[in-house]
This record gives C-alpha cells, structure tokens and sequence, in this order.
C-alpha cells in the first residue's frame, strides 16, 4: 500500500459545486441500476475501468490540468472526474497542487511505471509477438540487438518457406549492407557506429560488387531516409533475391532496444511502403515500444 497522498488542498467553489450536484447519479446507484445479466456477461469492474480515462488522460497531458479540462477530455462530468479524482488522491496515484488545484500523475503511479520496467524484457515480448506475426503472414522474423561487434541476430522462425537467408543466432549484420544494420546505424549514436562505418566504406572502395552507400555523403542520404520512413528496407543488397524490412523498439528513454526484422524472396515479400508487411510489422514495433515505456512525445 503507497503512502497516503496529502489530499487537503481545497477545489474551487465550481468544483465543489460540481462535486455535490444532486442531478449527478452516484457510480453506486449506476452499477445497482444495472441489468443483472448484462453484469455477469461483464468480466470486470466498470467503475475502475471508467476511473482509469482520467489516468490515461494524465499520462499523455504533459502539464497538470485543471478539473473541468480534465473531466472533458476523459469524456465525464467534473462532478463524476471529482469523486474519482478524490480516491485517487488518498492511494497517491494522482497528486494536486494546492495553490492551483490542477491535477497530475501521483508518486505511486511513477513507482508503477518502474516497477513495470524493472520486470520487463524486450527480447522476451518482441519473440512472442513475432511469433503471432509469423504465424498470420507465414514470414521469416528475428530480432538484432546491438553487440560487441554490431547488431546481433538473437531470436530467429523460420516461415513455411524458408528464405534460404543463411542466416543464424549470433551473426554480426553489416551496417551498410543490410536492413538491421542501416536501422542501426540511423538511430545509435555515430560514437557506436562511426569506426564500423567507416571500415565498411573503405571495403566498398576496394569491391566492384558492392550495392550499398559508398561515401559518407551516400551514408548520411541513406540515413537520413532511414529516420524519414522510421524503417529501413533492403531489396536484394545483402543476399541476392532476398527482401528485407526492420522496424525499430524504442526503450523508455527514447533510445533504440532493438530492431524487428522481416524477410523473404524476391516476388513473394510484400516489399512496399504502407504494404502488408510493413504496416504489421511497424504496429508490432510501435505496440512493442509502449510497453517498453517509450512516448513519442515528450512527457
């Protein structure tokens, strides 16, 4: 049990006004009023379910908010927000400024969230749903992390098609001469990839069969198109006839955890842009991210 939050900070006269509007049911009298078959059939709590909007809203407003803002935005009145708001307060999961009233996420929801990213493994959830991706679009998936040496191949299925990629856990991938290695080398900072990139460049001058980026202008062009599609792609480049997508999972610091890869042979991998492959494998990535508690947008 949290250490109960010091909930005497006084709402306005409007908030208290709201607070006690006789017009507005009580959640008890909602849930008593409710069919009593249509209850079995719900298995949960509505209340906490509805409750939770407003938690939601908190964890995706950057700034304290006011009551009626918050209340609005969850889609219930202030009156209806401000019982809730009240509980909240006492269990600490949401915490308000005495001098303004507004409301924001609490002590004990910031040690949910840590306690959440202690428990939580990357690697060990991202194989779980590129095996449900595998089985729906029958794809050769893995994961690449970054090693010692590169970005490492760590978890590898196989579709009912094998690729015939050559590929293995523990292989170290180019950074310029394939889809993990140009995600990689897009998102990490250049301290990581800028000696590996450059060992790279200078055997690409020395070969006539290179298909890559062969200067640090083409680099920086291919790069930047990486971040630009939040992806990158390879058509035939490391393998011949062999496709290529990866999708980057960003931790709770923004920084990349790992890449999501997917291939096939050439005419029957679904290389486009906005195409099958693509877009299952970037929700996968993005659902990924979530719980690796990443946000776009600055909190």
């Amino acid at each position: 049990m949290p250490p109960a939050a010091r909930s005497g900070a006084i709402p306005s006269d409007a908030e208290m006004t709201a607070a006690t509007d006789p017009t507005e049911p009580l959640d008890a009298a909602e849930d008593d009023s409710a069919d009593a078959g249509e209850e079995k059939l719900r298995s949960g709590i509505q209340s906490i379910e509805v409750g939770f909007r407003l938690l939601e809203v908190l964890t995706h407003e950057p700034r304290a908010m006011m009551l009626r803002d918050l209340a609005q935005r969850a889609g219930m009145s202030p009156a209806k927000a401000h019982r809730y708001l009240v509980s909240f307060l006492r269990l600490g999961v949401v915490a308000q400024d005495p001098l303004s009233g507004r409301y924001e996420l609490g002590g004990f929801a910031l040690q949910l969230g840590l306690a959440r990213l202690a428990r939580v493994d990357g690697v060990k959830l991202a194989r779980v749903a590129l095996a449900e991706l595998r089985d729906r679009l029958d794809l050769t998936v893995g994961i690449a992390v970054w090693g010692n040496q590169g970005p490492t191949v760590v978890h590898w299925m196989e579709s009912s098609h094998p690729a015939k990629a050559a590929l293995k856990l523990g292989d170290v991938m180019p950074l310029l001469g394939s889809a993990t290695g140009l995600l990689f080398a897009a998102y990490l900072p250049a301290s990581k990839t800028a000696a590996m990139i450059e060992r790279e460049l200078a055997d690409s001058r020395r070969s006539s069969h290179t298909d890559g980026p062969r200067t640090p202008e083409d680099v920086e062009r291919v790069l930047a198109d990486v971040r630009r599609h939040e992806a990158s792609r390879v058509e035939g480049m490391l393998l011949p006839t062999i496709h290529a997508f990866c999708m980057p999972v960003f931790d709770s610091t923004g920084d990349l955890a790992l890449g999501l890869i997917a291939l096939g042979h050439e005419g029957a991998f679904d290389i486009r842009w906005d195409g099958e492959i693509d877009t299952a494998l970037r929700e996968c990535a993005r659902k990924l991210s979530y719980e690796l508690g990443y946000s776009p947008t600055p909190r």
